[in-house]
């Protein structure tokens, strides 16, 4: 199995989908949530938007966890907004699989307010504002969480099967 990223904003399901991937596909999961300095987490506890010059440090230890799995597989639960946040990450690990949860922005709040998390739903719309889907020639596999795990594992697993 690749490094596969599963992004998407805040509220999408990566978490979710992606620990039960791992555990299906037998490999580790990371939890970028828990790879955050402490700053990162009080501001955007407090509301603020993460600026890029934040997420830096926050993606060198999400590609530093890429890294330590080459050649085992992992899945990494990362919202990787921008392209160059994503580049960042390919550049830890070329060969790397984009799963892109796209949900709509009512879902989204939906899910942000019914969960105990320390991005706040306010901050929803920024998250929405910087994303940047990916494009074609990023290969992403495009699937949206259902309420039905194992249904979206295995739809998950079949189109991460084919070639790029």
């Amino acid at each position: 199995m690749p490094t596969v990223v599963v992004m998407g904003v805040s509220g999408s399901g990566k978490s979710h989908l992606g620990a039960g991937l791992a555990r299906a596909c037998g490999v580790d999961f990371v939890e970028g949530d828990d790879l955050h300095p402490p700053a990162n987490i009080e501001k955007m506890r407090a509301g603020t938007p993460l600026d890029d010059a934040d997420r830096q440090p926050w993606l060198d230890a999400i590609a530093a966890a890429i890294v330590a799995h080459s050649g085992q597989g992992v899945v990494v639960a990362c919202s990787a907004l921008r392209r160059t946040y994503r580049d960042r990450l390919r550049r830890a690990d070329p060969a790397l699989r984009l799963l892109y949860l796209g949900v709509p922005r009512d879902e989204l709040a939906r899910r942000m307010r019914e969960r105990r998390h320390f991005m706040p739903p306010a901050l929803l719309d920024s998250q929405l504002a910087t994303l940047e889907e990916p494009a074609a020639d990023e290969h992403a596999v495009v699937l949206e969480a259902g309420p039905d795990l194992a249904a979206t594992v295995a739809a998950a697993r079949q189109a991460l099967s084919s070639p790029v």
